[in-house]
């Protein structure tokens, strides 16, 4: 008798992420084959009749153009009309695709990675970003090797002017509102993706603008500027005189800000100032905000006082917006500057978060640092203990009882988290609370008792 013997089929390679595909041009998965083969797996994964309709945008990186195109000769291969919006951020991309009757949308970004790195993001026809089970499927047909992609040279893609289109549908968030005369906004783009719809937005707004980073040249994209280097923004307000600052990541689908002084306001701050006004105007849906578990605990505190509820879930935005889609609600977003505003659209977009701020403002009569001062945000440790092995904590009776008896005294007072790493092996204990001695040496007892289990 001859025994057979079956062979076990391992599951493609990950290509997304968190959010979508990154990491350096020109290496895999951004290489040119690779990107090519992607355009066509994207058409085939969504193979429908007619012919797929697919817009694409991108940032301001050099490499942005040449990903565009093998992408795109990748999808018309397989039968797919493409058309590219250009330089445009991220969440334009998102509206559009939506709101011109798109199939799907692409984006090349790498958000606030430095300018060698580029990244693939995807939405649907209804704005959404993609699910993981889509994902998933993109993956199975770029692995398979029973096909081939199109060959040839890739040249330029067909070019389309939609951007308006966009500003259009934002400008009302505030042109029915009057800001002072005299109201100054310093804006950073970032030299990224919003460069060129910033500076339209605001100056057809009226609005009386100081602008850094406008100067893109393909690689000083977030190069000492943008959301997450904020620091010029806060020195171009205090030395303008300006009363606030906002700076966008490379994509645009961020925004952080600074106050009159040049203080930081970071999302959670953003959250509790939107949500209260959005409250008094009837327009938060089910009294309920989501944000990731990396928000302060203060956010939290505070939203309990004003009688909404704070849900949190796993960090990144496409989390936030399957949640706030699963409950029907209209606010949520991350302290990184991520706010997504349902209303208008299903990601976040640092442009709609800008002009909801500065709309808030405008109905309050108050500076934005007297809307950030309403958000105390609780003192924070972060320990990483190195461990072993990752075992289920649930069968680790001595770390439950520590982590029960810190609970107890925290006493709906402050917050513990205790998860694994997704990428190294470490136990990271996190807490907060009101008072700073405390928590650490809270977490330093529970993480004596990691070590003695796990290290």
């Amino acid at each position: 008798m001859t025994e057979r013997t079956g062979t076990i089929s391992s599951p493609p390679p990950r290509l997304f992420g968190t959010d979508g595909i990154r990491g350096v041009a020109g290496q895999y998965p951004l290489d040119r084959p690779t990107v090519r083969r992607l355009g066509a797996a994207l058409v085939r994964a969504l193979s429908k009749s007619p012919a797929l309709r697919l817009l694409v945008g991108r940032d301001t990186r050099e490499s942005g153009q040449w990903i565009e195109a093998e992408l795109a000769l990748g999808a018309a291969g397989e039968g797919a009309q493409v058309s590219s919006i250009g330089v445009a951020p991220t969440p334009a991309v998102a509206y559009l695709t939506r709101a011109r009757g798109y199939d799907a949308g692409v984006v090349i970004s790498a958000s606030h990675n430095p300018f060698e790195d580029n990244g693939i993001k995807v939405f649907s026809g209804r704005g959404e970003k993609f699910s993981e089970e889509v994902e998933r499927q993109v993956e199975a047909i770029v692995s398979d090797a029973s096909w081939r992609a199109p060959e040839g040279e890739a040249g330029p893609v067909d070019r389309v002017d939609l951007i308006d289109h966009y500003l259009d549908h934002l400008r009302p968030l505030l042109s029915q509102r009057t800001m002072p005369a005299d109201f100054k906004l310093a804006v950073d783009c970032g030299n990224g993706a919003t460069t060129a719809a910033a500076a339209k937005l605001f100056t057809t707004l009226g609005l009386r603008t100081v602008f850094i980073g406008n100067a893109p040249d393909g690689r000083n994209i977030n190069l000492n500027c943008g959301s997450t280097r904020p620091e010029l923004l806060g020195h171009t307000v205090v030395q303008g005189g300006c009363d606030m600052g906002v700076a966008f990541d490379g994509d645009g689908d961020r925004a952080i800000f600074v106050d009159e002084y040049g203080t930081v306001v970071n999302g959670d701050a953003v959250l509790l100032m939107c949500s209260r006004q959005m409250q008094r105007e009837g327009s938060l849906r089910g009294s309920a905000v989501v944000a990731t578990v990396m928000s302060n605990i203060g956010l939290e505190l505070a939203l309990r006082e004003l009688g909404i509820t704070l849900i949190r879930c796993a960090v990144g935005d496409k989390y936030v917006m399957e949640e706030m889609l699963a409950r029907g609600l209209s606010l949520g977003g991350e302290q990184s500057g991520h706010i997504i505003f349902s209303d208008y659209l299903f990601t976040g977009d640092g442009l709609c978060t800008a002009l909801n701020v500065l709309r808030t403002v405008t109905a309050t009569g108050c500076t934005l640092g007297q809307l950030a001062a309403e958000l105390v945000t609780y003192p924070q440790v972060l320990l990483n203990v190195r461990v072993r092995e990752k075992v289920d904590l649930d069968t680790l009776p001595a770390v439950a009882r520590v982590a029960k008896s810190v609970e107890s005294r925290l006493a709906g007072q402050g917050r513990l988290l205790v998860r694994y790493s997704g990428t190294e092996p470490l136990l990271r204990v996190m807490i907060e609370g009101r008072n700073q001695d405390e928590i650490q040496a809270w977490a330093e007892e529970i993480v004596e008792v990691v070590r003695e289990q796990l290290g």
